[in-house]
């Protein structure tokens, strides 16, 4: 059951700046269904043809926002890397579990209904990889926050132009992709490549569903709840 199409679903993001943050920024334009408004800490561009607003502000303030705009479902696409966070264990934790679970708490405070995490194939919160440690341990804490629906995304290797994020190791995962997915079959389907406007269509469609719950999507259910959001002309 999506959201009924008798106004526009108020839709919060937070990640605006990343790759799939952006990609949900791209996919909303133009849409009547959406009210999209994102919360960020530094400003970042808007998509052409974006009819949205974003907050600016330090996270210790962004529960105002939200209680301020008052949306019925987030979307969070935060998230750094062990490069970026100075390979830094205490400031990695601080962005991909620390805050996002601040603001899902926030978000859950000022009556956001659902909640829509993107984490990573292979998150495990007792797994050897401090990466996937993490987002496993984020998930589980998640969970335990009282969202009437929380969806969490985990999508395999993502696909597209990164803004000032250069990771060798990624693009050259990006390169190989489109030879190696046709042979990544069965329990390997999860970790194929799949393209970040894929993912950001996903999280707007999951948005939009209000079956009750708490549910996990690999690569497979991810691109089939895409394919099910409505095009422009069908709104």
């Amino acid at each position: 059951m999506s959201e009924p199409l008798s106004g526009p679903m108020r839709l919060a993001l937070v990640g605006a700046t990343g790759l799939i943050g952006r990609s949900v920024m791209e996919q909303c334009v133009g849409r009547g269904d959406v009210r999209l408004t994102a919360i960020s800490r530094r400003e970042a561009p808007l998509p052409k043809g974006a009819r949205m607003e974003m907050f600016v502000a330090e996270p210790e303030k962004w529960g105002e926002v939200i209680e301020a705009i008052r949306p019925s479902a987030m979307i969070c696409a935060l998230g750094s890397t062990w490069k970026k966070s100075g390979r830094d264990e205490g400031a990695f934790r601080a962005v991909d579990h620390d805050l996002v679970l601040a603001t899902a708490r926030a978000a859950q405070e000022h009556g956001v209904k659902r909640f829509v995490a993107i984490s990573s194939v292979g998150a495990d919160p007792h797994g050897k990889s401090l990466y996937l440690k993490v987002k496993g341990e984020t998930e589980r804490e998640l969970r335990k926050i009282k969202f009437e629906r929380l969806d969490v995304l985990r999508p395999g290797l993502l696909l597209g132009k990164r803004q000032n994020d250069t990771r060798p190791a990624e693009k050259l995962g990006a390169l190989a992709s489109p030879v190696l997915n046709p042979f990544m079959l069965g329990s390997l389907h999860k970790y194929r490549g799949i393209k970040a406007e894929v993912v950001a269509r996903a999280a707007i469609a999951f948005a939009r569903r209000k079956a009750r719950g708490r549910f996990v999507h690999e690569n497979e259910a991810i691109m089939k709840m895409a394919a099910s959001l409505p095009e422009l002309a069908e709104l």
